[in-house]
């Protein structure tokens, strides 16, 4: 008997019911709806290679929703490839009261918006109540987001470059009014996309303002500047630290630099860049500098060829500064590679913990000034005998553990490795590696001395009483 037309009807939407069911409790959760922006100002920093973003929020959250205890922030899939570090932090107080506290942020697990863009979440530190404001400030900064145009320029070409974003602010939330300023580092603007209301100022554009911005709301803008700061990128950047409990930390650091900026054609003139400074290779550079720690010694600078004596040391108690310049100047899409050595006194650096065991305070990041990094690598090779090693960073970093071996090591030293792409002048903040060591280990190398001095002199001994006569046969 065929069923009747109710029961298939009855069944069909039971079907439709069980798959929005499944749908709804499989699809990733979004986030509240609850939260508004007031005011948003978006600042950004074009004056150098690195693309620095200042945002101040102030945020609102709905009189009827709950508490929120998180912040989303909205990338494009660009930005997310070229993200460097993102920090945010809280006001908290009024007027001369007023403290930032410092919060934490971390790639979000939610579902990324429309257009594949990648959610981040700021955590906040107190939930924000119902019908409460609050003021966040976020800063990012970008790598490798300035497109040089034209690609190709001659030695006596200025460098123009492009960058791209929005008009106004991609976020999640239901912006009530918000600004964008851009600044670039001369007043040389070549064009600049217009969305009205748009003005420029000398090196500065205003984008806004903008009132009742959706949710997701995206403006692509595009502007077309002179930027002739060197464009340092270190592609490879390794450094070796060599703890010494006799009271030395030795430090060798390899670089891989190149001229990241527009590539430069046709022929080099050094007379013509030496004799027109201001006009001939105005995008290259020729030097840098190092910000090494106080109180460094027997520093050394050198390539593949030999010792570079075109250096200059500056050093005192507080700070110490090296001037390098490689053996000639660099142009878009040059290369060059040293090594930088130094020595450092190891009681301003090796301390102990509250629970015995030692540790090393140092400085992540590069000590060039105003560069990219790729790839970093620091290796921290610890005494031998060394166990339990652990390393406090205050971002992500990959770490593993390799053995190093030294003259007159016996079971050779533990090594801490630590790698980190993407690293821009920010990352320059202390980290500790955690270890413990026994101080009968610091006998073993002048054990093995002596025993290398006495098995030499029996050797010496034996081989003068030895005879060594040809006798007769």
């Amino acid at each position: 008997m065929a069923p009747s037309l109710s029961t298939a009807v009855s069944s069909l939407l039971l079907l439709l019911l069980l798959a929005a069911a499944i749908s709804v409790s499989s699809s990733p959760p979004m986030p509240e709806d609850s939260i508004r922006v007031i005011s948003a100002e978006k600042r950004i920093d074009l004056t150098s290679p690195i693309v620095k973003v200042f945002l101040t929020l102030k945020l609102e959250n709905d009189a009827t929703a709950p508490e929120a205890s998180q912040v989303l922030l909205a990338f494009t899939p660009t930005e997310v490839e070229h993200l460097a570090i993102v920090k945010a932090t809280r006001a908290e107080g009024k007027r001369k009261k007023k403290i930032y506290v410092p919060l934490s942020v971390k790639a979000s697990d939610l579902a990324a918006a429309p257009n594949g863009a990648r959610l981040y979440s700021i955590l906040l530190s107190t939930p924000l109540k119902p019908a409460e404001v609050t003021t966040l400030e976020v800063f990012y900064a970008l790598t490798h987001s300035l497109e040089p145009f034209p690609a190709e320029i001659t030695q006596s070409d200025p460098q123009l470059v492009y960058y791209r974003d929005s008009a106004v602010l991609l976020s999640p939330y239901h912006v009530l009014e918000q600004v964008t300023y851009i600044k670039m580092p001369s007043n040389r603007v070549e064009s600049f996309t217009r969305v009205d209301p748009t003005s420029r100022a000398g090196n500065e554009v205003k984008y806004g303002a903008y009132n009742n911005q959706l949710p997701n709301s995206y403006v692509p803008i595009l502007v077309h500047y002179e930027n002739n700061r060197p464009f340092a990128v270190v592609e490879e950047f390794v450094r070796k630290v060599e703890i010494s409990h006799w009271g030395n930390v030795q430090i060798t650091e390899q670089y891989k630099l190149k001229h990241g900026g527009a590539q430069h054609k046709g022929v080099f003139s050094r007379l013509e860049y030496q004799s027109r400074p201001s006009i001939s290779g105005v995008p290259s550079f020729k030097n840098l500098l190092a910000r090494l720690p106080p109180r460094v010694h027997s520093v050394y600078y050198r390539d593949e060829i030999g010792n570079i004596s075109s250096s200059h040391l500056r050093s005192d108690s507080h700070k110490s500064e090296l001037e390098i310049e490689p053996r000639y100047p660099l142009f878009g899409g040059w290369h060059c590679t040293f090594t930088i050595g130094y020595g450092l006194p190891l009681q301003d650096f090796l301390f102990e913990s509250d629970d015995g065991r030692r540790y090393i305070n140092l400085t992540f990041g590069c000590p060039l000034l105003d560069t990219v990094v790729d790839d970093l690598t620091i290796k921290v090779v610890l005494p031998e005998g060394s166990t339990s090693p652990q390393a406090v960073v205050p971002f992500l970093t990959e770490q593993y553990l390799e053995t190093s071996y030294s003259y007159l090591d016996v079971v050779g030293r533990t090594t801490v490795v630590l790698k980190k792409r993407n690293v821009v002048g920010e990352h320059n903040v202390p980290f500790q590696v955690y270890y413990e060591f026994n101080p009968i280990f610091m006998l073993a190398e002048p054990l093995m001395l002596i025993s290398a001095v006495f098995l030499f002199f029996v050797a010496c001994i034996a081989y003068l009483h030895m005879d060594l006569s040809i006798g007769k046969s």
